[in-house]
């Protein structure tokens, strides 16, 4: 029967009016795979001969000893962009083949998708140097054996609690919680990582604790997905009774107000928006990479760093407009929509989040002046100029964002282009060489002042600014649209 199964999902590719597109993209994605399997294969190599070569420890305790990391990264990535199958399995619950067969192929289908495997290759290779290099066959098995069951609990994890986004907050409160007591050597966090991962070679009996862990979910997972697969119960859409909402105090700021209301409406009941609003928040502790890594340690480093942590909401809003209302930009494109109002009101939430992003990051000063100054230097340059060519990167964006979609938490396709990328420039580069120099040769009040002096002349010049955003939206627009309907 599973064979069956893969035989359908092998035509259904090669079936129906965008087969052309599918093959160009698969034939990408293929070669996407390519480069990541070999990429790993090669990390495994870097992983190995670094520690043992240039640190002199031992390759597979220090390995262990992140491995913890790589399964919450794993857990992350998994949660924003593994779905259950349920769309190409509804068609099989007419017909006459058990239920357990078809929600075990569910089961075993999530385990295929690269995402699931990848990290299979790292382990693999490293495995592989490893017997190699004279340690124990048998141990090096049992590791592997314990460390993909515990990797692979991802999966089913994901399933039970993929639509519990309140879990998914708590949990991201609660790694980034102990990624603290571990940073600051309350709790050693990596020390018991390397002792749990460790022990599956140490001692191989224990690799029936992670096999069993996996036999458990897997039964649990099952009766979950059981319970609900129904045409007209688990599987059907969810329906809610409509409600009206609206911010009083916003409708007297005219069309610009209505737009705004309208925008947070969206952002608050979408699972896609939520997912930018909880990215937007995760970027406020961006920062905190700069105290761990001497990279970002320096000025640059510092207003690159600031440009993320206040800027995050922008980044992630602004360079989806108009694609957000893509379901009924074509609609709105045939009424009297102004376009200045439209992008106005795109343009304050964005500066009103920065704003309250600003002061929200008055924290960093616990770590320094010098490095909030960068940080409100970098607001300002985000509020007077990252805000306008953020909107007009927007224009380039012709990307559909279906918001009734739960393929993704952060959207559905990529939206860099060759021109977005050119327009990082004057986004990224150049407040960061700005700030540099001018600390390099005059002090940090100079480059502060400078930055934030650029920020202002964009405020007061964004009437001007919004003119020449106007008419590239306008000449953009038959060009959206068409790209909107081929989605």
């Amino acid at each position: 029967m599973f064979k069956r199964f893969l035989t359908l999902e092998w035509k259904s590719f090669f079936r129906g009016s965008s087969v052309g597109i599918n093959l160009a993209m698969k034939i990408l994605r293929i070669v996407g795979i390519c480069f990541f399997i070999f990429w790993l294969a090669m990390m495994s190599f870097v992983a190995y001969f670094y520690v043992q070569e240039e640190m002199k420890l031992d390759p597979l305790t220090v390995i262990s000893r992140f491995l913890i990391i790589g399964w919450v990264v794993d857990l992350y990535f998994k949660y924003m962009l593994q779905q259950i199958p349920t769309q190409n399995i509804k068609p099989f619950l007419t017909l006459n083949i058990p239920k357990k067969v078809v929600v075990n192929y569910t089961l075993i289908k999530t385990f295929l998708t690269p995402l699931s495997w990848f990290n299979s290759i790292f382990l693999i290779s490293f495995c592989g140097i490893l017997a190699f290099n004279g340690y124990g066959f048998l141990n090096i098995f049992a590791w592997f054996i314990g460390v993909s069951s515990l990797f692979y609990l991802n999966n089913f994890i994901n399933v039970l609690f993929n639509d519990k986004e309140n879990i998914a907050v708590g949990v991201g409160i609660l790694t980034a919680a102990f990624a603290a007591l571990n940073y600051y050597e309350i709790i050693p966090v990596l020390s018991y990582s390397e002792s749990i991962f460790y022990s599956f070679y140490d001692a191989p009996y224990f690799v029936i604790i992670p096999v069993l862990l996996f036999a458990a979910l897997w039964k649990i997972t099952y009766s979950y997905i059981r319970k609900g697969f129904y045409l007209d119960e688990g599987l059907e859409a969810k329906k809610e009774i409509g409600k009206t909402e609206n911010i009083a105090f916003l409708n007297k700021y005219g069309e610009i107000g209505t737009f705004i209301n309208n925008d947070i409406k969206m952002l608050k009941r979408n699972k896609v928006t939520k997912g930018v609003l909880m990215g937007s928040f995760m970027f406020l502790f961006y920062g905190l990479i700069m105290f761990v890594s001497d990279v970002y340690k320096g000025p640059a480093g510092m207003m690159f760093m600031g440009l993320f942590v206040t800027g995050g909401f922008q980044f992630t809003f602004g360079q989806r407009v108009p694609a957000f209302d893509s379901a009924y930009y074509p609609l709105m494109m045939t009424q009297n929509v102004p376009y200045r109002e439209y992008l106005k009101a795109k343009w304050w939430l964005m500066n009103i989040v920065t704003a309250i992003s600003i002061v929200i990051a008055l924290f960093y000063a616990y770590f320094g002046w010098e490095v909030y100054f960068a940080f409100f230097a970098a607001g300002l340059y985000n509020i007077g100029v990252n805000s306008q060519f953020t909107l007009l990167s927007g224009a380039y964006n012709k990307n559909l964002i279906d918001l009734n979609s739960k393929e993704k938490r952060v959207g559905q396709k990529n939206t860099f282009t060759f021109k977005v990328i050119l327009l990082m420039i004057p986004k990224m580069l150049l407040p960061m060489a700005v700030y540099y120099v001018m600390n390099y040769f005059f002090g940090l009040s100079a480059a502060v002042i400078s930055v934030g002096f650029m920020g202002l002349i964009g405020f007061l010049l964004r009437e001007k600014i919004f003119d020449l955003i106007i008419i590239k939206y306008k000449t953009e627009k038959y060009s959206t649209l068409e790209a909107f309907k081929k989605d």
